[in-house]
């Protein structure tokens, strides 16, 4: 606390404490000038998700081309397939650059409801498709929806609404509570399908979510004691989990069965070098290495364009995090920067943990790279995320400053509308005026109200006239009508 020499009365001694000063820090090390733009945080998102979707295209068309010809179909096709994926993918981002953050808020917890009717009606036999040993696919005829990928981006909007909503009293137990149990129920369905890939994924949202809403490190240690636990009874109760456990610490330990797609993963990568061996050129993908399109594509980005390229992936996944962190930093809505970090921490940590177990360092999963491994659904809704995470970079109070300040073209207006307020408030789902009249509170049954009439008033004509003889004259005293004789 500084204290202050202002002046004092003749005979005291005593200084006047006052407030503390704020000082501000300079940062340590200072980006470039366009790094403090209104929009960075946009052009960041749209960049780097925009080139990795390239990369991704490009090599599942390479990494696919082989098998699709081995199996007497086009070499093309396989990559033509993941372009029309990535051409709806566009189309689902540019519906979620037109939804407001109130609109999710609103919608989510019935989103939710969905979700749990998803997850338990794929594990019912003629409804979910079984492949590989897990039922955890819906045949829509013309691809494969898989509710879990769904279920984690449901899960990450309505804990930053719930989150959002509690923030005035927000405590321990109110960050855990429902956030915690909605996680382990969603986590008992899913490994129930059996989808154990997903449920870390979604552990990846709920360890975004916690974190951004202020939970003490401390707890995050008991949370990493007790997921072990977790983990050690699913290893030993599951022999399969066993297998993957074991060939990570040792693949050559069964080099020809647990261990092979590592072993071969490793292969590739050795082979590619710094610079590669060339676009097109693997031989890791003749068949010598399982799911080269999807689950290993990183290996295949290192056979073919070298430590270079994967080098350079890793970068743009670097951007993509730091952009999605610099949005909820940001941002003025509680709700998007709880959205953000968690989106965030589940995109880049997806990712992190595909290519950790590519290169040997993390137990196989079975998780995709996000933007670049081949996958219609699962496409379709990552560019659906990142439309959000650009939603909310625009929904900045500076970005919003920005884009009101400048000409735009009826292409902006229509696909990219400014948002109305930095901090969209959450509406009802229907508007008082849309709701049907109350009705009245009697029954059904008809009621009849009679009414009673006023007695006739009696008149009392004058008493003077021969037609008055014989009729009652009022008492003495009483008073005339005014007006005379009629």
């Amino acid at each position: 606390m500084t204290t202050s020499t202002r002046p004092r009365a003749a005979g005291t001694d005593r200084r006047v404490p006052t407030a503390p000063t704020r000082v501000e820090r300079t940062p340590r090390f200072r980006g470039p000038a366009w790094l403090d733009g209104p929009m960075t945080s946009a052009h960041l998102v749209f960049g780097a998700a925009g080139l990795l979707l390239t990369i991704g295209l490009v090599m599942v068309f390479s990494a696919s081309s082989i098998e699709a010809a081995l199996n007497n179909e086009p070499a093309w096709a396989p990559g033509v397939q993941q372009l029309i994926w990535a051409a709806l993918g566009v189309g689902a981002m540019l519906v979620a650059l037109r939804l407001p953050a109130g609109f999710l808020r609103r919608w989510s917890p019935i989103a939710l409801i969905v979700v749990f009717a998803m997850l338990l009606l794929v594990l019912v036999p003629f409804i979910g498709v079984k492949l590989n040993g897990a039922r955890q696919w819906f045949n829509l005829g013309f691809a494969n929806l898989q509710p879990s990928e769904v279920g984690k981006l449901v899960f990450a909007l309505w804990g930053a609404h719930v989150l959002a909503l509690r923030e005035r009293y927000l405590t321990t137990t109110s960050l855990l509570v429902p956030v915690l149990p909605v996680f382990g129920v969603l986590s008992l369905l899913m490994i129930a399908e059996p989808d154990f890939g997903a449920v870390v994924s979604l552990g990846l949202v709920l360890v975004g979510l916690l974190w951004a809403g202020g939970m003490p490190l401390r707890w995050f240690a008991w949370f990493a004691a007790a997921g072990a636990v977790v983990l050690g009874a699913l290893v030993v109760f599951a022999p399969y989990r066993m297998a993957r456990i074991t060939s990570f610490m040792d693949p050559f330990a069964d080099p020809t069965d647990g261990g092979f797609q590592a072993i071969r993963g490793m292969y590739a990568l050795a082979t590619g070098g710094l610079w590669g061996v060339g676009l097109g050129n693997s031989a890791m993908k003749w068949n010598l290495l399982p799911h080269a399109e999807s689950d290993y594509i990183f290996a295949i980005i290192g056979e073919e364009l070298g430590f270079l390229g994967c080098l350079v992936v890793v970068t743009l996944y670097g951007v993509l995090a730091y952009a999605g962190f610099r949005i909820a930093r940001r941002s003025a809505d509680r709700f998007v920067q709880l959205a953000s970090v968690a989106i965030t921490v589940w995109l880049v940590g997806q990712a992190a943990m595909n290519m950790g177990y590519v290169v040997g360092l993390l137990p196989v999963t079975g998780v995709q790279l996000p933007l670049i491994s081949a996958g219609g659904t699962s496409l379709v809704l990552t560019l659906f995320i990142v439309g959000l995470l650009a939603r909310f970079a625009r929904s900045e109070p500076a970005a919003i400053e920005a884009q009101r300040g400048r000409e735009r073209g009826r292409l902006a207006r229509i696909f990219l509308p400014v948002p109305e307020s930095a901090v969209d408030p959450v509406r009802p789902r229907h508007r008082p005026e849309d709701r049907p009249p109350a009705r009245p509170v009697v029954s059904g049954g008809r009621t009849v109200v009679r009414a009673q009439q006023a007695p006739p008033r009696r008149r009392v004509p004058p008493a003077d006239g021969p037609r008055d003889a014989g009729r009652r004259q009022p008492p003495p005293g009483a008073s005339r009508r005014p007006g005379g004789p009629r």
